[in-house]
């Protein structure tokens, strides 16, 4: 039997809570030094700023705000 992990807490940007895949949402660990995780909301406001600058956008993974399989955890 597999099981499936959705993890919730808050953006490290914007302080909503949300849910995310614990393994593969996008994270910063620049205000705190911990992995914290950002909203699909905060990383397109993030991704639309880099590409007024000329920048690559960071990549978000298809399944970041989606349920995890256990398997897949740590």
């Amino acid at each position: 039997m597999t099981g499936y992990v959705l993890a919730c807490g808050p953006c490290i940007a914007c302080g909503r809570p949300f849910m995310f895949n614990p393994v593969h949402v996008p994270s910063s660990t620049a205000l705190t030094g911990l992995r914290e995780p950002l909203c699909r909301s905060c990383m397109d406001r993030i991704n639309a700023k880099r590409a007024d600058m000329g920048l690559d956008p960071f990549p978000i993974l298809p399944d970041a705000y989606e349920a995890a399989s256990e398997e897949d955890l740590p």
